[in-house]
């Protein structure tokens, strides 16, 4: 799997997991080591999951909020931890 915003590569991973939840689409959460993280700037933003917790995001300078973790998710999905997940309707 790989993550390209515009003509940067923001990710690649052959180690992707997938989270589904009934009426979204299949999440792509993707291990931090694999994700350019460098590129990212930490938002403000933050929005609260009953099911996940907390969500932090990070964005690019021309796609704000494009990126997001639980840095502390609840235990039903710890496996998500160190993990981001992208806005697919901001990358191709």
């Amino acid at each position: 799997m790989r993550v390209v915003h515009g003509d940067q590569v923001l990710a690649e991973t052959d180690r992707p997991l997938v989270l589904r939840e009934t009426g979204c689409p299949a999440r792509y959460y993707i291990p931090a080591e694999d994700v350019r993280v460098d590129l990212l700037t930490p938002s403000d933003t933050h929005t609260v999951c009953p099911f996940k917790g907390t969500a932090s995001y990070w964005s690019l300078p021309d796609a704000p909020d494009l990126v997001w973790a639980y840095p502390e998710p609840k235990p039903d999905v710890a496996a998500i931890r160190d993990h981001f997940c992208f806005y697919e309707t901001d990358v191709s």
